[in-house]
């Protein structure tokens, strides 16, 4: 961080010179017609990159990012084009790559965590965990790097969070065909989802060892 830190203009979390050059490619072109695009694309990731490190709103960007509804109006736009996903997607495999692996994983292992979301407007009862907030139902690689993520209220079972995490890999990830998981996904209506999507569900029991 330290290093990045001194490649940046003003905050930690601004884009290197590196990061941008990477994902350039990927961002949107202007039109031939009607007036020349004002924006920074640079500044508009700045900015959502400084709301996500920093927890505010966007009403509290700093000035620095020109004005939020901008930064927030093209944060909708790029959102709707999935630039954000593909970003990710990219650099997944671009590090599977570069350990050694294919860009594409063909497993992966599904779980899920309960937390307190006392700002949450819908909120739910994990009775297993004790705790009243959100659930977030994760996929990743066999080095656990994050494939998906479904959020839901807490009290949405982990087998029926994981049936929406399954169409997602199918349509992301079309090349995974085998996912551990633990006994909490041994569900008849998600083996039967699997089958039908030609997964593999591998559940792994706890032992005494």
């Amino acid at each position: 961080m330290a290093q990045i830190a001194k490649k940046t203009k003003r905050y930690p979390s601004d884009l290197t010179d590196e990061e941008l050059e990477q994902i350039a490619p990927l961002m949107p072109r202007p039109g031939r017609r009607g007036r020349p695009r004002e924006v920074d694309f640079r500044e508009v990731i700045n900015a959502v990159r400084y709301l996500v490190r920093a927890g505010c709103g966007w009403r509290m960007l700093p000035i620095h990012f020109g004005p939020w509804q901008t930064a927030y109006g093209w944060f909708r736009e790029l959102a709707r084009r999935f630039l954000f996903q593909t970003i990710h997607d990219v650099a997944l495999m671009l590090d599977r790559e570069r350990s050694g692996r294919e860009a594409s994983p063909t497993a992966g292992v599904i779980d899920s965590q309960s937390v307190k979301a006392p700002q949450a407007e819908t909120r739910g009862y994990d009775a297993g965990k004790k705790i009243v907030g959100r659930k977030r139902h994760i996929a990743v690689d066999t080095d656990e790097r994050l494939l998906m993520v479904n959020l839901t209220t807490a009290d949405i079972s982990d087998s029926a969070g994981a049936q929406a995490i399954l169409d997602g890999i199918r349509k992301r990830w079309p090349w995974v065909k085998h996912l551990f998981a633990d006994s909490a996904y041994d569900r008849l209506k998600l083996i039967d989802k699997a089958a039908y999507l030609v997964f593999v569900v591998e559940i792994i029991r706890r032992s005494d060892d």
